[in-house]
């Protein structure tokens, strides 16, 4: 479904970039998605009032009503500014996810040049592990050491169900958790989390190991609030529903944010993993 970049410079790189926001279009990755409006209002209103579940890591520096969430949503993943809108499927603006995916791959591409050592986490392996895969087998051809720091730690998360504790693993050197007994063999990649306790126990790992300790961190939920939080570059995926990042990046603590849906086919995100790594100069 996706298509072949080319050179990633000059006229090629606009042909490329126009390109790839048809595509997202065209994939449901932007334009009309598949998160609804109501579920957006919703965590913006959560995240208002400080609910720990939409914070996600995240201590905000500032008082965020829930009007300056939706303004700043609006900017930043281009979704409807109107207040009066509240039902149906929710809106992101492709030119934001371009905006976003080059931000993204310039931090990228810079912590490439300097061989910076990285630490990649998803709450979303079901659907973006090998997306983040492709930036970690690219990032360690280029001479960054990628962490794993904490392989094996236990982690008490809090659920809908109750709080459940999960094993913190890597795969392809990106972190994720499971369920306690279930082997890699058995097919099941991981368990969806918001959490921001495993980014904090693989950091905490890091430093009572004595390092090294990231220069960037790259995730989504969690693994990019809690680190923001702690001082950690952070760059990530986010849908329209999840404003603790956004409001990390209009806060300074968030480097780079790629408004998108996160949920959709993994095979989907291929082309954004293609077009990354040609602009951070990083394609093998």
């Amino acid at each position: 479904m996706g298509p072949v970049w080319g050179t990633g410079t000059g006229a090629g790189a606009a042909a490329d970039a126009e390109a790839l926001k048809a595509y997202v279009v065209r994939a449901r990755l932007a334009g009309t998605i598949a998160t609804s409006r109501e579920k957006s209002l919703t965590r913006y209103r959560l995240f208002a009032a400080g609910d720990p579940r939409v914070l996600i890591g995240l201590e905000p520096e500032n008082d965020w009503s829930v009007s300056e969430v939706l303004q700043v949503m609006a900017e930043q993943c281009g979704v409807s500014a109107d207040p009066g809108h509240t039902s149906g499927p929710d809106v992101i603006d492709p030119g934001c996810t371009l905006v976003g995916l080059d931000a993204f791959a310039d931090r990228l591409g810079a912590a490439a040049a300097r061989h910076a050592p990285v630490l990649i986490g998803t709450g979303h392996p079901h659907r973006l592990l090998g997306f983040y895969g492709g930036l970690a087998d690219a990032l360690s051809a280029a001479g960054c050491p990628l962490l794993t720091p904490a392989y094996g730690h236990c982690v008490d998360i809090a659920t809908r169900f109750g709080v459940r504790t999960y094993n913190l693993d890597y795969v392809r050197g990106v972190a994720l958790m499971r369920e306690p007994g279930v082997r890699r063999t058995a097919g099941e990649p991981g368990v969806h989390t918001h959490s921001p306790l495993p980014v904090r126990t693989a950091l905490d790992a890091a430093a009572d190991a004595g390092g090294p300790l990231p220069e960037l961190v790259i995730g989504d939920h969690g693994w990019v609030c809690g680190a923001g939080q702690l001082g950690f570059e952070a760059i990530g995926l986010a849908d329209a529903d999840d404003p603790a990042l956004f409001v990390g990046q209009a806060e300074g603590r968030v480097s780079a944010v790629v408004p998108l849906d996160d949920a959709v086919r993994s095979d989907y995100y291929r082309p954004l993993t293609r077009y990354v790594l040609n602009r951070a100069c990083l394609s093998q």
